[in-house]
């Protein structure tokens, strides 16, 4: 249980929030990056015992919350047609799309199913040759190794009959997006540990200079994250804006250098589309030509998609750090996770559902900071 319990402990989690009481003199407000630091912080109540000074906002940091409306709309047409055995992680079955979702899909007689590992979708693909399979490959960084080696595979395995709909984002994309937007208010990164684990910290240095604001990486359990609120209040407090490893067990600078190589070799940077936000450039990655046989948008001709958010659903402002879920006039009422306008109260990660699974429901905006 060795860095699990330690990391709960309850005295050393006060012993460093009475640390940040004692630094945290000025306002200022933290964006935690990730979808599962959000849900580290309201699961363990960590964020009602910061200080009044420090607002925490939540950044967009939930890998199915940021895939595209355009995108799922287009994996509800694939899903639908009759040769196609369509595979996904279970968060992004009941994500809405503009007219249903894939669980919709799988009820109405398509072949829909829940995967654990890409490399599952390549043996469904190997296992049936009439049929195509097509894999909903989404996520930051941390997940674009596995689907990487899922298109490596099928390509030396000779699978004519598998493909991937790419929706992966990139962090460092999203972040310059939030700094150089007129309303910005973050003033320091609390950056997510599992990408980091992959891809290092290293692209993170020139973002602190340019923008001026710290960068944390920082862990998930609650000493993780004091720590790491901690740091970003320090440099605050001594004008610095530097990067700084507040997750060195897991976490190195270079990152898993072998991992980068594989994504680097099936994939390359490209603008992206962000749910609920737009386009953000070079924040995503798209298959290279050598890997354009394997493309699911190219291999389906859906034509053209009409995609419309729910005109009330504020998910995009809730990404971008502008709002928190319960200021939405729809949350724990008209959306909940049994009935979902937005993809922030689906997914494990998502912010709303946070909110709502941990007892928010009803709390007032002043309240959750």
């Amino acid at each position: 249980m060795k860095h699990l319990t330690e990391y709960r402990d309850s005295a050393l989690v006060r012993r460093v929030l009475e640390e940040i009481e004692r630094e945290a003199t000025r306002p200022c407000v933290l964006m935690e990056l990730c979808g599962g630091q959000t849900h580290s912080f309201v699961r363990s109540g960590l964020d009602r015992l910061l200080p009044d000074t420090i607002t925490l906002v939540h950044g967009p940091g939930c890998p199915v919350c940021v895939t595209p409306l355009e995108i799922v709309d287009r994996a509800l047409v694939i899903a639908a047609r009759p040769e196609v055995i369509f595979t996904s992680f279970g968060d992004m079955l009941r994500v809405p799309g503009t007219q249903g979702d894939l669980f919709s899909v799988r009820a109405a007689g398509g072949d829909v199913r829940v995967v654990y590992s890409p490399l599952d979708a390549v043996r469904i693909a190997a296992e049936n040759p009439e049929r195509e399979v097509v894999f909903f490959a989404i996520g930051f960084e941390t997940t674009a190794p596995a689907n990487a080696m899922s298109v490596v595979e099928a390509k030396r395995m000779g699978l004519k009959n598998y493909s991937v709909l790419v929706s992966h984002a990139c962090v460092p994309g999203a972040m310059r997006a939030i700094l150089s937007a007129p309303d910005n208010r973050v003033e320091a990164f609390l950056a997510a540990g599992h990408v980091c684990a992959v891809m290092g910290y290293h692209e993170y240095p020139p973002i602190a200079r340019e923008f001026e604001v710290p960068i944390v990486v920082t862990g998930f359990e609650p000493v993780d994250l004091a720590r790491g609120v901690l740091t970003a209040v320090r440099q605050l407090n001594a004008g610095r804006a530097a990067v700084e490893n507040a997750y060195g067990r897991i976490v190195s600078e270079a990152g898993n250098v072998e991992a980068q190589t594989l994504i680097d070799d099936v994939f390359e940077l490209g603008d992206r589309g962000w749910r609920g936000i737009g386009t953000i450039p070079a924040s995503g990655l798209h298959l290279r030509d050598a890997y354009r046989d394997f493309d699911a948008t190219r291999r389906f001709d859906v034509g053209a998609v009409r995609s419309e958010e729910s005109p009330i659903c504020i998910a995009g402002e809730i990404l971008q750090g502008r709002c928190k879920p319960t200021e939405c006039p729809a949350f724990g009422t008209e959306c909940t996770p049994e009935n979902p306008l937005g993809a922030t109260m689906v997914s494990s990660e998502g912010a709303c559902a946070a909110y709502y699974r941990y007892e928010r429901v009803g709390a007032t905006p002043e309240h959750t900071a």
